[in-house]
């Protein structure tokens, strides 16, 4: 999986397991929640772990919300859930995978 390079500047919290942060697995890392965006670390910093594209998750019944019983992560201006190892975002009546 390729993510763009995009440096999260002046980020001194060290994100590892335990650190407070909803910690979602992503691909070949881990991205971690925090304030309404996601990190991934990279060598000796994080960068913002966004997706590259519109993908939909087919097949996907399961309704997400309010005691869904899945994780809820604020993404930037909507919420995620982390389901089966990945995140889901509502998008026009179906949910994308991130």
């Amino acid at each position: 999986m390729t993510t763009a390079h995009a440096p999260h500047p002046n980020h001194v919290h060290q994100h590892s397991a335990g650190c407070g942060h909803v910690a979602l697995p992503h691909g070949d890392h881990v991205d971690y929640a925090h304030d309404g965006h996601l990190h991934r670390v990279h060598d000796d910093h994080v960068d913002e772990c966004e997706p590259g594209g519109h993908t939909t998750h087919g097949d996907h019944a399961h309704q997400h919300g309010e005691g869904c019983g899945h994780v809820a992560v604020p993404h930037g201006d909507h919420i995620d859930y982390l389901h089966d190892g990945h995140r889901h975002a509502g998008h026009d009546g179906h949910w994308d995978d991130h």
